[in-house]
């Protein structure tokens, strides 16, 4: 009568704790974001667990019954394609449903790919905020306003043929020379850190055509 959330590589296989491999062999039922993604990693661990389709576009449907089937005495985790389930991805909800019907949530620490983006920055990491992705139409000139006042160093996801657009809001908004670090595909085969000014990243990918997942980490006010 337990949820688990349960952290998942992002890129390296490795990266993952042997208490994660151990729940996902010993739940009743693995939700997971994509079920071909995730069979590649119980693959590799030898983890025999059934799973069932848990994403964005079906967590309002089917999460009452996932409580149901808690309440009713089965324990289950929670995994997504890659990090820890309720950063930028699905888990928020479901947990909030679970600790609503007086059921228990535990959650497992693990890889996020924030964290080692901004430790290796070379930017204030001892306070710091997460935005995850921009607004991609609706609100987003907004928010880049609202945080041109920010004092602390900010993290941002961004997709790679999104990269160049985020990086020109950022010159708009926050000038040339502000200090960013941006992180690629961590922990991969081609990882990649690249750190200066805003203006200079503008020209290093607009020179090197952006591929991969990215970490933003810009410097504050």
């Amino acid at each position: 009568m337990k949820l688990y959330l349960v952290p998942t590589p992002i890129g390296n296989l490795a990266d993952i704790t042997y208490r994660a491999v151990d729940v996902l062999r010993s739940v009743d039922l693995i939700l997971a974001e994509d079920t071909r993604t995730s069979g590649k990693l119980l693959n590799h661990y030898g983890i025999k667990t059934p799973m069932l389709s848990y994403h964005m576009h079906n967590e309002h449907k089917i999460s009452d019954s996932i409580v149901a089937r808690i309440e009713g005495g089965e324990t289950m985790a929670l995994i997504t394609d890659a990090g820890s389930p309720g950063i930028s991805d699905p888990g928020f909800l479901l947990a909030r449903k679970v600790i609503a019907a007086n059921l228990a949530v535990e959650s497992l620490p693990g890889a996020t790919a924030f964290v080692p983006a901004l430790t290796s920055s070379g930017l204030p990491s001892d306070k710091f905020v997460f935005e995850g992705f921009l607004p991609v139409k609706k609100g987003r000139q907004t928010r880049l306003k609202e945080l041109a006042s920010e004092k602390r160093t900010i993290i941002f996801y961004e997709s790679p043929h999104k990269l160049l657009k985020t990086l020109e809001d950022f010159k708009t908004h926050y000038g040339a020379d502000r200090q960013i670090s941006i992180s690629r595909e961590i922990t991969k085969m081609f990882e990649e850190h690249y750190r200066g000014t805003v203006a200079e990243a503008i020209t290093y990918f607009t020179d090197k055509k952006p591929k991969g997942e990215f970490v933003l980490v810009l410097g504050g006010e």
